[in-house]
């Protein structure tokens, strides 16, 4: 089954500008640290900034910045940015319904997995990029903002 790993590179993106404080930062430095291309996170810097999370700082030491404060950006925010799939995934092809189960696996499975996705996206609400920039600085063993 396919997962994508753009939530996890646009937190990563979206702390790495909060920690930087003012200065913006380049897409070629953000992929070093994210250990990706700049192609993709200019793509989802694109997102980013289509969503309002993030701006864009044209001319000489420009770069990509936070939008607003990393304590008023949700990570369910940065989900609802970036993916665009559905959190579960059913059959590719309906099932059949002439079977006992195929004929009800999606009904009886629908609500459970209602439930998970919306325990998911609670959790999501209550934690900000600045929760997410402040672990990192004390994982780190750093203070904001840092100095590149």
């Amino acid at each position: 089954m396919p997962t994508s790993t753009r939530f996890a590179v646009a937190v990563h993106v979206l702390a790495a500008l909060a920690v930087s404080g003012d200065k913006p930062l380049r897409s070629e430095d953000l992929g070093y640290s994210a250990n990706t291309g700049a192609v993709v996170i200019r793509g989802l810097l694109s997102r980013l900034n289509d969503a309002g999370l993030t701006r864009s700082q044209l001319g000489a030491g420009g770069g990509a910045m936070l939008a607003k404060p990393a304590a008023e950006i949700r990570l369910l925010d940065v989900y609802a940015a970036v993916e665009d799939t559905e959190l579960f995934s059913v059959h590719r092809t309906p099932p059949c319904e002439s079977c006992a189960v195929g004929g009800n696996i999606l009904d009886a499975l629908q609500p459970a997995l209602a439930r998970a996705r919306g325990a998911l996206e609670d959790e999501l609400a209550k934690t900000t990029v600045a929760d997410i920039a402040l672990e990192v600085s004390r994982l780190g063993k750093f203070s904001i903002p840092l100095i590149w």
